[in-house]
């Protein structure tokens, strides 16, 4: 996916009749400024997520937990989130159970666009399409291969320079200001 771009999917009911091809297995993006954050649920998937991160030559700064002790993830959240917002990290990544309430109080945050994704597909396009800047994923939901390539595909797109992509996200922004 580095210099490709995921042509879109046609739609037969709810099956794409394309399979995604998830490209090379060379480090995505290296670089890259990233916060990461986990509740207690997400804790243990979260130290091999750092390493991975670091071993593809990103800079990963660690918002927390540090211990597998019950911690409201919203507080973690709020952390990711001023990372990504302060332009410390270019972007931002929650671990909690099921992702799900990651998701939640990320996209609570101005200036936040967060996505739930459990595949490479979602991953990608959600950055592609709506320039989502914090991904949530569930360390009771993927095994840690699995989050591996969703966080390849996430950190390898690039918002979309297509203008009803940009438009969309303009709205977003509007709908955020309300």
């Amino acid at each position: 996916m580095s210099e490709e771009r995921l042509e879109r999917r046609d739609f037969i009911g709810t099956l794409a009749t394309v399979p995604l091809a998830v490209g090379s297995t060379a480090a995505p993006t290296e670089g890259m400024k990233l916060a990461i954050g986990a509740d207690h649920a997400g804790f243990p998937m979260k130290g091999p997520v750092i390493e991975l991160l670091k071993s593809w030559g990103n800079t990963v700064k660690d918002c927390g937990t540090f211990t597998p002790a019950p911690v409201d993830f919203p507080d973690i959240a709020k952390k990711v989130c001023e990372e990504v917002l302060t332009g410390r990290a270019q972007r931002g990544i929650m671990v909690c159970g099921t992702g799900v309430g990651a998701c939640i109080a990320a996209n609570k945050v101005p200036g936040i666009r967060a996505a739930l994704c459990h595949d490479t597909f979602s991953a990608h396009q959600s950055v592609e399409h709506d320039d989502v800047n914090v991904v949530c994923i569930g360390a009771w939901i993927i095994g840690i291969k699995l989050a591996e390539e969703v966080l390849k595909a996430f950190l390898e797109a690039k918002f979309s320079t297509d203008e009803e992509f940009r438009r969309r996200v303009r709205k977003l922004d509007e709908m955020e200001r309300r």
